[in-house]
């Protein structure tokens, strides 16, 4: 038999004998029907491990990884109020059970079964992925979690203080809720894990509300690795800013009292609190793991022994709550009611098509309340002597400068956060005098953190801010993509849209900044933000676009809740001259705060049938630089500045070169994954006869006089697109 099948003989033979394991006496507040609620509670979730099983043995289910050992989480459940958010651990049924069991209407067996099946009548994900997950029960869907998930658990527990001050209209939290978030004792020593444990205590540690309880269920095994014994307790005992407490998770009345305990100190201290629960871990991994093939038998015995249930089966008789026999017969009859219910669970219809599998991959609209944009008594307030200057022409960091003032004033659930955002404006000054205008509240200057500021991001987003936050250098998102990729971009696809979490995502990058920081603050790899699915990636070339894409990128997130990625090119910050010096060929003066440039608009500068340049950032600055070259040479060209990365505005392009002879793609980015690989599939798809690319070679950028050594430039542009008009005469 294999160790499942030994667990539950071994379960059924000591209750009938009366052979229980032995533990401390039951005590506490737990009261006796609440105790065999939690009972019924980890009895099903006992169940569904062995049915998830069964199922796969059948090809009718998809997933094996269980919460056996970790039943005593439903006593957390119960510790708690269905209104905190709860950002769970994969092992945790036990508590999603118990919490449907304090919100009426609820049929977790039926859910949870159609989740194993991948049914597209699954009610969280639709079929798309075994998660554990809840509209009704405040459970945001968790994938396979390792420590991914504590980041934003850290946001969302800030965005409850932060909405009691501003308000935002679509405020998802209780104002006396606090945030849950378990993980298991491997994922504690993930980075992204101790980012987190950081980010709280160094809130707490200045007085922040942060009403967040962390919780690590400790069953000592991360696989082959093993956590030493005595870690997580020398770990977090004496973590600044946050309170420890310690419970045996094999026993329900305990848990249930040092839970009570943890979360009133998080809820009436608003700080944070780390509760570790001692478990156990029953059977493998998952499935197909074989623990003895890692683990000593006798250990692997040894854990079986301490079996939860058979504990909580002697607590409930200590209390003269349930005797032994009254046990047995529910979990035999959970047993049969699970199997019953798989078997209905199994014909339940499945997704099919891309199509399905993608119905949630773009979030659902909502409505906004709508608005007229700020007084002029606002503005005249906010912009002080800048309202006299927006008639002449300005560089681009100060015309996003402009509009993000504008749609603050516009928009007060607008939050920005990040690194020197605040009292030093930005490394470039583009965030100069926000602070100054809209306070600490609006503008927060995070700790040097990106996993830290993109959590608080996500977290805030999931209770109706609209965060903005800002990436210092692009190079340094690599530090926490993860983030934007297996958080924020996946939470509306494993919701079918239930949750979600809007931002407009701030990077500034690119390159041919003069003698700069090398290749880390130069840095033209845009791919890892491309590949996401759902995520928009916007790229301005000039202020004026900017300050109107910007706009279009807020109005986005607002009101179809996306996650943006507006890239600003660093290089064009401070640009003012196109050909001669002083001769103000690329400053724009500021549009009106109602000019937007619509998502999937490309920009088209001339009608030149020979020569379409298409590109976009700093190839739109180098084109037009470029093309004064070729019109002397009687090339007539026009210039597609592409602004819209992901999703690929295909139509407008098509649309845009429609009657060029000839199309040069410019690409600032790198030749191998490039833009223009994508741009080159795309005209080749739809017949355009001529084409040629000028790329960035597949290099790091260096610092000093060979900055743009790697780089396109004017006069590479203009050779490349002479060879490709000129070579077709």
């Amino acid at each position: 038999m294999d160790r499942a099948a030994i667990v539950e003989e071994n379960f059924l033979r000591r209750v009938a004998a009366g052979d229980m394991p032995e533990g401390a006496p039951a005590a506490g507040p737990l009261g006796n029907a609440d105790a065999v609620g939690l009972f019924h509670a980890q009895c099903l979730s006992r169940a569904l491990d062995l049915q998830s099983r069964a199922m796969q043995s059948k090809r009718q289910g998809f997933y094996t990884i269980g919460s056996s050992g970790h039943e005593g989480l439903s006593a957390i459940a119960w510790a708690l109020r269905p209104t905190d958010t709860a950002f769970l651990h994969y092992r945790d049924a036990a508590f999603q059970i118990a919490r449907s069991m304090q919100v009426p209407g609820q049929n977790p067996a039926w859910d949870m079964l159609l989740s194993f099946a991948c049914s597209s009548e699954d009610p969280i994900s639709g079929g798309r992925h075994k998660v554990l997950g809840s509209k009704a029960l405040n459970i945001p869907p968790q994938t396979s979690t390792i420590a991914s998930h504590l980041p934003k658990a850290v946001g969302a527990a800030y965005a409850i203080g932060a909405a009691k001050r501003l308000r935002p209209e679509h405020t998802e939290f209780p104002e006396d809720s606090i945030v849950y978030c378990s993980f298991g004792d491997a994922s504690a020593n993930h980075s992204t894990a101790q980012g987190a444990f950081n980010a709280a205590g160094w809130a707490a540690y200045q007085s922040v509300p942060m009403p967040l309880l962390f919780c690590c269920e400790d069953n000592g095994i991360g696989i082959s690795t093993k956590t030493p014994t005595g870690w997580i307790a020398a770990n977090f005992q004496n973590r600044p800013g946050i309170k420890y407490f310690h419970c045996n998770g094999l026993d329900i009345f305990e848990t249930y009292r040092v839970a009570q305990e943890a979360a009133a100190y998080v809820r009436s201290l608003r700080k944070p609190a780390l509760l570790h629960v001692k478990t156990i871990r029953l059977y493998g991994h998952a499935g197909a793991d074989v623990a003895t093939s890692y683990l000593p038998k006798a250990e692997v015995e040894a854990q079986e022994a301490n079996d939860p249930l058979l504990h909580s089966v002697r607590l409930l008789k200590e209390r003269d709550a349930a005797a032994p026999s009254d046990c047995l017969k529910i979990y035999q009859d959970t047993r049969k009611r699970v199997a019953r219910i798989a078997g209905e669970v199994v014909t339940r219809p499945h997704l099919k098509t891309a199509r399905d599998v993608m119905g949630s991959l773009i979030p659902p609209k909502r409505h906004c309340a709508s608005t007229n944009g700020p007084s002029e008594a606002a503005r005249a307030e906010a912009f002080g002597s800048d309202l006299r200057a927006m008639g002449e022409p300005q560089i681009m960091s100060k015309l996003i400068n402009w509009a993000m003032t504008d749609l603050m004033l516009t928009h007060p659930d607008i939050v920005m956060m990040g690194e020197d955002v605040g009292l030093k404006g930005g490394v470039y000054g583009v965030t100069q005098k926000l602070q100054q205008r809209f306070g600490a509240d609006r503008m927060i200057d995070t700790l040097l953190d990106e996993q830290s500021i993109l959590g608080l991001a996500i977290g805030m987003g999931q209770n109706g801010f609209t965060p903005m936050p800002e990436i210092q250098f692009l190079a340094y998102l690599h530090n926490a993509e993860d983030q934007i990729r297996g958080e924020a971009a996946t939470l509306s696809f494993f919701s079918k849209g239930q949750f979600t979490n809007p931002m407009v995502l701030r990077i500034a990058g690119l390159g041919y900044q003069k003698g700069f920081g090398g290749h880390f603050h130069n840095d033209n790899s845009i791919a890892v933000l491309r590949d996401i699915p759902g995520v928009v990636l916007a790229i301005p070339s000039n202020g004026a676009d900017a300050a109107k894409m910007l706009r279009e990128c807020v109005r986005l997130a607002r009101e179809e809740q996306r996650v943006v990625a507006f890239l600003e090119p660093i290089a064009l910050y401070p640009m003012r001259d196109l050909h001669e010096d002083k001769d103000g060929g690329w400053m724009q003066t500021y549009p009106a705060p109602d000019e937007t440039i619509a998502l999937g608009e490309v920009g088209l500068d001339g009608d030149g049938a020979d020569l379409a340049i298409v590109t976009f950032g700093n190839g739109t600055y180098l084109s037009h630089q470029a093309r004064k070259v070729l019109e002397a040479r009687g090339i007539k060209t026009r210039i597609i500045d592409l602004r819209w990365i992901s999703p690929l505005p295909k139509d407008a392009l098509t649309a845009a070169v429609e009657g060029c002879k000839n199309v040069l793609i410019v690409d600032e980015t790198r030749h191998s994954g490039g833009v223009a690989e994508a741009l080159m599939a795309h005209f080749h798809e739809i017949g355009v006869a001529r084409l040629a690319r000028e790329t960035s070679e597949d290099s790091f950028i260096a610092t000093g006089p060979a900055f743009a050594a790697t780089m396109p430039s004017a006069e590479s542009i203009a050779e490349a697109a002479l060879a490709l008009v000129e070579g077709a005469r």
